[in-house]
């Protein structure tokens, strides 16, 4: 997740942090620093179905064209005042912000150390958001791409560990006064979901999306006060764009 401009700094600083309608102070979200020592219990439910097959390779100038458009993602969220407010094209590291770096990759997205060994070549990502202090909705979407679908689909599968192992446990952020409680994860043939709240932050909540088709991976995140699965139909819009080609 990146900053929502609340947050002084750097476009791509931090993730969202709400300021609290009533209190008027800066807050974040969850229970104890519990770290990263649970694992989902059970068995991960079915989430979303499989993703388009025999899709040809990608390169790098075909990622652009993998984000889907600022229209689309306010029709997504409910909203029709997001403006795009981030463009990057090379990965962060915000390894030293969280409580729990193994938990990295579960409330960051296009995080390099996350993303080392995987051999990745090429990143898109974008931000979009209402203006002005009291926005409503923020996302994120993410394209990286890769020399081959193997390597994509060694990273959805490391994703997928690390986001059980991290589900249930709540994340601190910053300075430790910002924290993030992760839920379980659901998992699907070529899609992980899973949300994350916000304490006294009004029910501000965010669900983070991960999928992957041929050799790209595509992240989103889907943020606001109402979020369900916002952020899978972000994802599910870019793999559709990367298999249309």
């Amino acid at each position: 997740m990146r900053d929502n401009a609340l947050v002084t700094g750097a476009a791509n600083s931090i993730h969202p942090i709400r300021w609290g309608r009533a209190l008027g102070a800066l807050i974040a979200a969850a229970a104890l620093l519990s770290g990263c020592a649970t694992t989902v219990e059970g068995t991960a439910v079915r989430g979303q179905g499989s993703g388009p097959l025999n899709v040809p390779p990608l390169e790098e100038a075909d990622l652009d064209e993998v984000l889907i458009t600022i229209g689309e993602l306010n029709g997504i969220v409910g909203s029709t005042q997001m403006k795009v407010t981030s463009e990057l094209d090379e990965m962060t590291d915000h390894s030293a912000d969280v409580s729990d770096p193994d938990c990295l990759g579960a409330v960051y997205g296009a995080e390099e150390p996350v993303y080392a060994g995987t051999d990745w070549t090429a990143v898109r990502d974008q931000v979009a958001r209402e203006p002005g202090e009291d926005n409503d909705h923020w996302v994120e979407q993410t394209a990286v791409l890769y020399p081959a679908a193997s390597n994509a689909q060694d990273f959805f599968d490391t994703s997928t560990s690390t986001w059980q192992d991290c589900a249930d446990s709540a994340i601190a952020v910053g300075d430790g006064d910002y924290l993030w409680a992760l839920e379980g994860v659901e998992v699907g043939d070529s899609m992980i979901t899973q949300m994350a709240s916000q304490e006294g932050a009004d029910g501000w909540a965010c669900q983070h999306a991960l999928s992957l088709v041929s050799n790209v991976t595509v992240e989103a995140w889907a943020c606001g006060y109402s979020i369900t699965d916002e952020a899978a139909e972000i994802a599910t819009a870019m793999v559709d764009n990367a298999a249309a080609g």
